[in-house]
């Protein structure tokens, strides 16, 4: 009896489907261009210089990447590299969008008299980081070679990876750690998760779960079948040994240890649940994924208790009851919440002293614990402006909510683009895990099952968590949106998985090498 995994290998189709993808390449080009045009007429009444400049330059490294695509990796998944290309087309023309600074929107809103939030959106920056994103996508498929051929010069092979899991799994932790060394860790909006480089900010837990799922899955080939192993069955579920909750003990502690030291909500959820899931497709037992939600829940609550916890703490009080946050509130130890917004009399007062945060020094005053609900009770009001089918892009005010660039780009697109719109984007991802997750299942190497699958999910889970942060279905965490939020780290980190899915899709996709002779037919050698 076939495996899934030879039926899906069986239904593949072996020829190359480059010219498809070039079809959808140009159709994602087409698909960008318009959202510039539609930005540049509905904002300033004419058709942008950025059009040639932001769309021509994506353009020219899109067909750059494609063609190196093509030569190195003709068998890989034609949908992979288009779709990547419209997420971060679309997301250049929201920032473009957003950059008020090459906008008369500006002016037409200080005219009506409207508040105008310093913003921080910067086009050329996201061009520049696009740039250096598809180079690294482009290096990443040129050194990766086929599992077959080892032999070239400073190449390597995903299944590479797997003889060095450990050295990768230091390498990932010591990247996590970066962001409290002193000196070059740096604390913004309360989370620890960046370090400073000459003039640059990095944010290296992008790159730290790349690596960590090559750990995950290397640790998980070797041990999935002691990890397998039934212990005792607990009505339907059937629960693994005692011995082998160890390594998820671990992941767990590690997790809290991130939580504790960065105060970064979201790279522990997204880090702790990829391990669970990597687990549950390693061994497939639905056991794990309950005694995975279990700690997670566990952590949460414990994280609450703590007093030095204080900014995630916020985080969820402004989830369960964001109103009496909006603008500034202050939590007092009697459990009230006290307002500290700009309309108070104690916040006119540190605002007339030139305090740098009025409310939190109002708040402080106070005895309690300062929150600001407004970022996130902005970006739904703005997802309610946007309705179903959108104002229409560069037809709102997205610029009105704080970091509507990056943390609320999604909610900054919900409202021009509405309902409609926001589904769309959320299939494109959805394609991109699903065809990650084909290739996970059509991999012919256990390591690189693993290793496939757990890529897909690292994209499907932080998806998950900042859309279920920003339209309050979860509390509210840091991470980025990948291909749409300004930001050079998670742009380059999600380049390179998405080379990283591109080489492995070739290598499940390719034919198997055809044996020079039939097995069992004897071949006669004369020796005279």
């Amino acid at each position: 009896m076939q495996s899934i995994g030879d039926q899906i290998r069986a239904r593949l189709p072996y020829q190359r489907r480059n010219a498809a993808s070039f079809a959808l390449l140009i159709f994602a080009m087409v698909l960008t261009l318009s959202a510039f045009a539609e930005v540049g007429l509905a904002r300033d009444g004419m058709i942008p210089g950025g059009l040639v400049v932001y769309g021509g330059g994506l353009a020219v490294l899109a067909f750059i990447a494609y063609f190196v695509q093509l030569r190195f990796t003709p068998y890989a998944d034609p949908l992979l590299l288009p779709l990547a290309v419209a997420l971060n087309g679309l997301g250049l023309a929201m920032i473009y969008r957003l950059d008020l600074d090459t906008s008369a929107d500006r002016k037409i809103a200080l005219a009506a008299g409207k508040e105008i939030l310093k913003d921080a959106a910067d086009a050329p920056n996201q061009l520049m980081w696009t740039f250096v994103g598809i180079g690294l996508f482009v290096a990443a498929v040129l050194i990766m070679r086929d599992t077959d051929k080892t032999d070239a010069p400073l190449s390597f092979t995903p299944k590479t990876a797997q003889r060095y899991t450990y050295l990768i799994g230091l390498s990932a932790l010591m990247l996590l750690m970066l962001p409290i060394v002193p000196g070059i860790g740096a604390e913004i909006n309360g989370a620890r998760v960046w370090i400073r480089v000459g003039g640059f900010s990095v944010q290296p837990g992008e790159f730290a779960k790349l690596l960590l799922v090559v750990f995950f899955a290397g640790y998980l080939v070797n041990k999935r079948q002691a990890m397998s192993l039934i212990g005792k069955k607990v009505g339907p579920l059937s629960l693994p040994r005692a011995r082998d909750l160890g390594p998820i003990m671990v992941i767990w502690f590690f997790c809290l240890g991130v939580l504790f030291m960065q105060k970064d909500l979201g790279t522990a959820l997204l880090f702790f649940g990829l391990f669970v899931s990597m687990l549950y497709i390693a061994t497939q037992r639905v056991s794990w994924v309950f005694i995975g939600i279990g700690l997670l829940a566990m952590g949460v609550f414990v994280a609450t208790l703590l007093p030095f916890m204080g900014h995630v703490n916020q985080r969820i009080d402004i989830w369960q009851n964001p109103k009496p946050y909006f603008d500034g509130g202050c939590l007092l130890e009697s459990g009230k919440v006290v307002p500290v917004n700009p309309n108070t009399e104690i916040y006119k007062k540190f605002d007339a002293q030139d305090a740098i945060s009025p409310g939190a020094s109002a708040c402080a005053e106070l005895g309690g614990t300062y929150a600001d609900s407004a970022q996130l009770m902005k970006g739904l009001y703005a997802l309610g402006q946007g309705g179903v089918l959108g104002t229409g892009l560069g037809q709102g005010e997205p610029w009105r909510t704080p970091l509507s660039f990056s943390d609320f780009i999604f909610d900054s697109m919900g409202e021009e683009l509405g309902l409609t719109g926001l589904m769309a984007l959320l299939l494109i991802y959805a394609l991109i895990v699903q065809r990650g997750m084909k290739t996970a299942v059509a991999a012919r190497d256990p390591f690189l099952k693993l290793f496939a699958g757990g890529v897909s999910f690292v994209l499907a889970l932080q998806v998950f968590v900042i859309v279920g942060g920003v339209t309050k279905l979860i509390p509210l965490t840091g991470l980025t949106t990948p291909f749409l939020s300004q930001g050079g780290s998670s742009l380059m980190a999600n380049w390179i998985l998405i080379a990283i899915l591109v080489r492995m899709s070739h290598d499940a996709r390719k034919p198997a090498p055809q044996a020079i002779q039939d097995e069992g037919m004897t071949q006669i050698v004369s020796t005279r």
